[in-house]
């Protein structure tokens, strides 16, 4: 007999929340982490007094109060709010696409300007069905944006040309006519103060949870599902079971960090590149995350550089089309008839896009039908 009651497969924010909760439960819970360290996408590590997102850029927002105030348990939030711009070959426009943007675009000034330049813009698609993703973009918001602020961008993002890209993928774009650059509607957004390790630091300081780092579950897969009554899996579910039904598509990425003798190199926390010749998507500037924080003379960066997935790379984030989708469903299905004792979870497990709030929710409400209220 085990001692404990579960085995939690990733020490990421999924597997953190339900090991933590579980523990409230009064349950035994051992949680295992191919890495060498936990908090899995959301890790963060001081270097020269900067909390460095070392697995790209995480703001934690939301609108749902419940999650805010759960998560606001673990850290103090500052009221840091999402402002990128974007860098088209030298020239800088903010996003979300509001009234800072047309009126660098355009030279309009009123909303009503600007609307009247989108809507003359848009008409390039009059009466058309979108066939592909630019298309879509050119149907949303005209083509002089779409060239310049998302082409580059999709493209090296999704690695394929946006006329191959499915127009779903673009479903609306944000458009404001006001003079505000916030790029998120949620009702709350910030950054934990000293970081977000210690979010999961604290979900996993119970007695009841035992952590190992550097432990990869396929390399006793068999020993491990003999020994715990219930295991609750967050990573690839295609790859929990050997492929066998085929291969899911995702998503990599790889990240280049460097410490520059400056006080400051962009002026923002997160610039996108959004022209198709730089080979980045974004340059990151942690010092911008916290206000006021990090050594003088010092500041540290990351370029993001999309990737195509293969086995043994990194997964950061499913690519959800209808085929994927469908190969998904077919794997929640076998999970259900044959894994009964076998919990699926977080982007990978449940192969979704979750922002951290969503992977919160799900996390919760997996512990809700597990445990109940």
């Amino acid at each position: 007999m085990s001692k404990y009651d579960y085995l939690v497969v990733g020490a990421g924010l999924f597997g953190a929340t339900f090991a933590y909760e579980a523990a409230k439960h009064g349950k035994r819970v051992k949680v295992i982490e191919k890495r060498d360290h936990i908090a899995g996408n959301i890790y963060t590590k001081e270097e020269y007094g900067i909390q460095v997102h070392q697995y790209g850029a995480h703001i934690f927002h939301t609108s749902n109060k419940e999650i805010w105030d759960y998560v606001n348990q673990f850290a103090e939030f500052n009221r840091y709010t999402n402002s990128p711009i974007a860098n088209y070959k030298g020239e800088i426009y903010n996003l979300p696409f509001n009234m800072n943007t047309f009126s660098k675009m355009w030279g309009v000034k009123t909303p009503a300007e600007a609307q009247a330049k989108i809507d003359e813009q848009r008409q390039e698609m009059a009466g058309k069905q979108p066939a592909n993703l630019e298309e879509q973009a050119i149907s949303l918001i005209g083509r002089d944006i779409y060239e310049k602020l998302v082409k580059g961008y999709t493209e090296k993002q999704w690695g394929q040309k946006a006329t191959d890209l499915p127009a779903f993928i673009i479903r609306r774009l944000p458009v404001r006519l006001t003079y505000d650059n916030n790029y998120f509607n949620d009702l709350y957004q910030g950054i934990p103060v000293g970081g977000y390790t210690q979010i999961v630091e604290k979900m996993l300081a119970s007695d009841l949870i035992d952590v190992e780092t550097g432990v990869d579950y396929f390399g006793h897969q068999a020993e491990y599902e003999a020994e715990f009554p219930k295991i609750v899996f967050t990573g690839m579910i295609d790859q929990y079971f050997g492929y066998q039904l085929g291969e899911l598509q995702y998503r990599s990425l790889r990240f280049e960090t460097e410490v520059l003798d400056e006080d400051n190199h962009q002026g923002n926390a997160v610039v996108n590149y959004t022209d198709a010749e730089t080979p980045y998507t974004r340059i990151i500037e942690h010092k911008h995350f916290e206000f006021g924080k990090g050594d003088q003379g010092k500041t540290v960066i990351t370029k993001e550089y999309p990737a195509d997935w293969q086995r043994g790379d990194e997964p950061y984030y499913p690519v959800n089309n209808a085929t994927n989708n469908s190969l998904y469903k077919q794997y929640a299905k076998l999970a259900t008839e044959t894994k009964p004792n076998v919990i699926f979870g977080g982007r990978l497990g449940q192969y979704r896009y979750y922002d951290m709030d969503q992977v919160l929710h799900a996390a919760l409400v997996t512990v809700a039908k597990e445990f109940g209220k």
